[in-house]
C-alpha cells in the first residue's frame, strides 16, 4: 500500500520534473538559436540545457520539432508577461511599454526563424495563426486598459500595432545605424494623448 501511495505521488512531480526539463531544453535551444542560428548544432543545444543528445531527440524528433516548439514557447511567455506586466506596472501605458519592449525582443532575436517559417516544411503552417492566436488578445487588453485610462488614443487595433513593430524590426540586425528599439519607442510615445 505504501508502495502504491508513493507512486501516486510521484507521477505529478515527474510531470513537473518534465516540464521543467522541456522548459530548460527550450530555453538552451533559444539560446543556441539567437547566438547560432536556428541551425545551431544539436550537441551545442543538449551541451547548454546540460543534457545529452539523445534527450533533445526523445522530445523533438526533428529539427523542426524543436523550431515550432521554441516559437511557442516563446510566444506563450510573451503572452503571460501582459497580464502580469497590467498587474505590476504604474500605469496600463507602462505596461503596454515594456510588453512591446518584450514583443521586440522576440522579433529580433529569432535568428533564422523567419527563413525557416517560410522553407515551405509543413510543421511550421499553423504557427503564423497560433502566434497571432496567441498575442494579439494581449495586445488587445493592453491597449483596452491603457485607453479606458485617457493614456492613449482609443483608435488603435492590436493588430495594427503588432505588424507595425514587426515592420520596424525587420532587418534590426543587419544596419548599424539603424536602432529598431529606439523607432519602437517612439511610435508607443506617439500613442500617447496629448
Amino acid at each position: 500500500m505504501a508502495e502504491t501511495g508513493g507512486s501516486g505521488s510521484s507521477a505529478p512531480r515527474k510531470r513537473a520534473d518534465a516540464r521543467r526539463n522541456e522548459k530548460t531544453l527550450l530555453d538552451a535551444a533559444a539560446a543556441a538559436f539567437v547566438s547560432s542560428g536556428v541551425d545551431a548544432p544539436v550537441r551545442d543545444i543538449a551541451a547548454r540545457a546540460g543534457v545529452g543528445v539523445g534527450t533533445i531527440y526523445r522530445h523533438f524528433p526533428t529539427r523542426a520539432d524543436l523550431i515550432v516548439a521554441v516559437y511557442q514557447h516563446q510566444v506563450e511567455a510573451c503572452a503571460e508577461a501582459g497580464p502580469a506586466l497590467l498587474a505590476d506596472s504604474k500605469t496600463p501605458h507602462a505596461a503596454l511599454a515594456r510588453w512591446i519592449n518584450l514583443f521586440v525582443d522576440f522579433l529580433v532575436t529569432k535568428h533564422g526563424l523567419a527563413e525557416a517559417l517560410q522553407s515551405g516544411d509543413p510543421t511550421f503552417e499553423a504557427l503564423h495563426s497560433y502566434f497571432l492566436d496567441r498575442l494579439v488578445p494581449v495586445c488587445t487588453q493592453l491597449l483596452d486598459a491603457a485607453a479606458a485610462a485617457g493614456e492613449i488614443r482609443p483608435d488603435m487595433e492590436a493588430y495594427e500595432l503588432l505588424r507595425g513593430v514587426g515592420n520596424l524590426c525587420i532587418g534590426a540586425g543587419n544596419t548599424p545605424r539603424y536602432d529598431a528599439r529606439r523607432m519602437v519607442e517612439l511610435l508607443i510615445a506617439g500613442l500617447r494623448r496629448h
